[in-house]
Parts: C-alpha cells; sequence; structure tokens
C-alpha cells in the first residue's frame, strides 16, 4: 500500500481493496444464498429450516470471526510500523486460537443444540432439518475458523484479489454440490435443507485448503514463514488478539444474535411469515456485502495509516469508507423496493410467501442506510484499534434499543412481524450516531497527540 496525497487517490485506493473483497464477500454470501434459495424450491418447511438453522449458526460464526479477524488491523499497523517480522507472529497465534475456539464450539454444541431446538417447539419435520443442517455445518467449522485468519494476513498486505479467486473458483462445486445434495440429484441422497450443511463444509475445506498452498508458496505471503515455528507459542501474543478481538467479536456477536432472536420471536407465527422474514434478510443481507466489504477495507487502511503515524489520511479513508456506504445503500435501498416483488419471486414459489415477503422490504431503504453508517463507523474506530467503549454502544443500541422497540411494535401495536423491522432500524440508526460521535472524538485526539509530539 502507497502513501495516497488527493481525495481521488484515496478512493481509487479504497475501490482497489474494495472491488475484491467485496467479490469475496459476495462470493462467501452466495453459498447462503444457494443455501436458502434452493431450500426455499425444496419446500417452505425446508426454508424455515434453514432460517432457524442460520439463526443459531450465525452469531456464533460472526462473533467468533469477529475475534480472528482481529489479526487485520493488528497485522496491518505492524506492517505501517515497518515491523513486519512481527506480523507471522500474529498470524501463526491467530491460527491457534481458531483451533482451539473450533474444539470449544463443537464440544458445546454437541451437548447444546438439541436442547436449544427443543425449546422452539418448531414443528417435527423444520425442528429434524433445522438440526441436520447445523451437524452439516459443524463439519466446516474449523476450515473456516482458519480460512478467516489467513484472510485477515492477506489483506493486511493489502493483497485483496488472491482472496476473490479462490472464492470465484469455489463457488460452481458450491452449487454443484447444494443442487445434488438438496434434491438428491445424479445418485446422491435426497437430504433436503440439510444437504446444504454439507455441501457448504466440503466447500470451506476446499477454499481453506487452496488458502494455506497459497500462503505457503506464493510470494509475498511465502516470505513470512507463517507454517515455520509453530511450537513457539506465546500466551502474551494470544492476549494481544484477544484484547481487540473479543470486543470486536461480542460486537458482531451481538449484533447478529439480536436478529437471531428476532427470527425466534417469529417463531410464534405461522411458517410463511418465517419463510417470508428469512427471504426478506437474506435480500438485506446479501445488499450489505456492499458496506461490510467498504469496513473491512478500511480497517486496513486506517490501520496502515495510524501504524504509519499519518492521522490525517487515516481520518480522510474513515470517513471516505462511511460516506461511500452510505450512498450504495441509498442506491441498492431504491432498487430493491422498486423491485421488490420480483426478487421476493427468486425465494419462494408460494404467493403468500412472495407477498408478504415483498411487503417485509419495503422497509429496506432505511434499514440499509442506518446499518452501513454503523458498520463502517466501526470498521474506523477498529483501524484506530478503539474497541472497548464501540463494543458497550452497539450493545445498548441492539439488546436495550432494537429489541424492545421491536417487540413492542410487535406485540403492542397492529404492526405484528413488521414492527421488528422498524424496531432494527431504530437500534442501528442509534448504534451508527453513536460510533460516528466516538469517531471523532479518536480522531481529534489523535490529531491532538501528534500537534504536540511535532511541536516538541
Amino acid at each position: 500500500m502507497n502513501q495516497t496525497f488527493t481525495l481521488k487517490e484515496k478512493t481509487k485506493q479504497i475501490f482497489i481493496m474494495l472491488i475484491p473483497i467485496l467479490i469475496t464477500q459476495l462470493g462467501m454470501f452466495s453459498m447462503v444464498f444457494f443455501n436458502t434459495i434452493m431450500s426455499g424450491k425444496y419446500s417452505s418447511s425446508d426454508l424455515a429450516a434453514i432460517a432457524i438453522g442460520a439463526s443459531i449458526w450465525s452469531p456464533v460464526f460472526t462473533g467468533i470471526s469477529g475475534i480472528l479477524l482481529a489479526v487485520s488491523p493488528i497485522a496491518a499497523q505492524r506492517f505501517g510500523e515497518k515491523r513486519s517480522s512481527e506480523v507471522a507472529s500474529v498470524v501463526r497465534h491467530g491460527l491457534y486460537l481458531s483451533f482451539m475456539i473450533a474444539i470449544v464450539v463443537i464440544v458445546l454444541g454437541f451437548f447444546f443444540l438439541n436442547p436449544l431446538l427443543d425449546k422452539m417447539n418448531l414443528p417435527r419435520e423444520v425442528h429434524e432439518t433445522a438440526f441436520d443442517y447445523l451437524v452439516g455445518l459443524s463439519y466446516g467449522i474449523l476450515p473456516l475458523f482458519i480460512f478467516n485468519v489467513l484472510r485477515s494476513f492477506i489483506y493486511a498486505l493489502g493483497r485483496t484479489r488472491i482472496v476473490m479467486y479462490i472464492l470465484l473458483l469455489s463457488l460452481p462445486i458450491n452449487f454443484f454440490l447444494n443442487y445434488v445434495l438438496i434434491f438428491g440429484n445424479w445418485g446422491f441422497p435426497e437430504l433436503g435443507g440439510a444437504g446444504a450443511g454439507y455441501a457448504t463444509s466440503v466447500t470451506y475445506w476446499m477454499i481453506t485448503g487452496m488458502t494455506i498452498v497459497l500462503v505457503k508458496t506464493q510470494e509475498p505471503f511465502s516470505s513470512f514463514s507463517v507454517f515455520e515455528n509453530l511450537k513457539a507459542f506465546s500466551v502474551t501474543e494470544c492476549m494481544e488478539i484477544l484484547k481487540i478481538g473479543v470486543p470486536m467479536g461480542l460486537s458482531t456477536f451481538f449484533e447478529t444474535s439480536m436478529f437471531a432472536v428476532v427470527t425466534i420471536l417469529l417463531s410464534k407465527f405461522n411458517v410463511t411469515t418465517i419463510a417470508a422474514y428469512q427471504s426478506a434478510l437474506n435480500i438485506v443481507s446479501f445488499l450489505y456485502m456492499i458496506p461490510i466489504s467498504i469496513s473491512m477495507a478500511q480497517t486496513v487502511l486506517v490501520g496502515y495509516e495510524v501504524g504509519a503515524r499519518r492521522y490525517k489520511d487515516a481520518k480522510s479513508y474513515s470517513w471516505l469508507g462511511i460516506y461511500l456506504a452510505i450512498l450504495s445503500a441509498l442506491i441498492t435501498g431504491v432498487l430493491v423496493v422498486l423491485f421488490r416483488y420480483q426478487v421476493a419471486g427468486l425465494y419462494s414459489n408460494e404467493v403468500e410467501v412472495i407477498n408478504l415477503t415483498a411487503h417485509f422490504l419495503i422497509f429496506a431503504l432505511f434499514f440499509q442506510i442506518s446499518d452501513a453508517i454503523q458498520v463502517t463507523a466501526q470498521a474506523a474506530l477498529r483501524g484506530y484499534k478503539d474497541v472497548n467503549l464501540a463494543f458497550i454502544m452497539t450493545l445498548i443500541a441492539y439488546w436495550l434499543i432494537c429489541l424492545p422497540v421491536g417487540y413492542g411494535l410487535a406485540n403492542f401495536t397492529d404492526l405484528g412481524a413488521t414492527g421488528y423491522w422498524l424496531g432494527l432500524t431504530v437500534g442501528l440508526l442509534a448504534a451508527g450516531i453513536a460510533l460516528s460521535w466516538r469517531l471523532l472524538y479518536i480522531q481529534k485526539r489523535k490529531f491532538i497527540d501528534t500537534q504536540k509530539v511535532e511541536a516538541v
């Protein structure tokens, strides 16, 4: 990554990193998209089961990924500080953590998955399919966590295209596996929605294998010798990642678990409502890949500039990312509202599900703008390694604003399930405002500290 001087150069630098990250994120999400859309075509009960399964898995996956993705800002700052020799150690300890966390998740799932599903009082076929789907996914937990650590390392060096190519190569295989395992084509067993879990796990192993080969054999990654000296374990190194990663992971966990709780609360409605909510959320989440990709590029660029003590450039990247995310959310939100029935029709053949999904999508515009602000403001703060207060702010916004407001509107007004969408929008907007305020404070403090140092 080179130093940039003008707004045009900074915008170009963001897009150089952003486009491959966006395609990678869309590739990762396409697996969820294939799971959802193919299961929906199989049956509405399988779609509902995938919705329940995803509501349990998503908070776990995103929360833990948030911890492991702390490798990215830490490595980026070391790289910006010209301390390249320490980057490999950060990555190695990220790999150690991925192994340890994967074991914990699998053990907890073994003991608590069935009791959790039992408490939801789901229809028998939905319960069984959700359980089988999550069991299938569990085989891919370890490679997925390893991949996230290696991906963070690659991003920290500014080489985002490589991961994009790996994801693009894997998508046709993932689509094929979903096709044969869900519907039982070409002599494969007909597993229904559960087949999507196994298809995704096989794909994760393949992606991780390709990434490991790449990091070991291709420059500039191989020069860091990430996989050498693996016995040199340091508790201090792990704690540094956890110090940054745990607030990041918890913040992400509480956001995704908020959506999961809404899905569970909606389980008191009929299967049509659950399926429609999941379809609408899937569409909005697909579009969310744009601001989340901007935020990932933002974290690396801000972290690199902070490491190089170029705080003015770090500030420019922070706000440029936020403005780009708002613009993208505005454009995609308007398009979704205009073509909501056509988009909803991709997810189901049932008229009731399509109509209700289209109704939920009316609220997508305001929801997306609020979400874009909060995710990019939070990403900029991660570049400064300022994560603790951001975690508290998001916790309050998600659990003390989003859920209570949504629950109140859904259960004590005539809005019904629509009330949850309004609650989510209000809470995310509150998070965006609070995080933006914190970002302004941090930037002002950094700028003042720099002036004092220069004066001395």
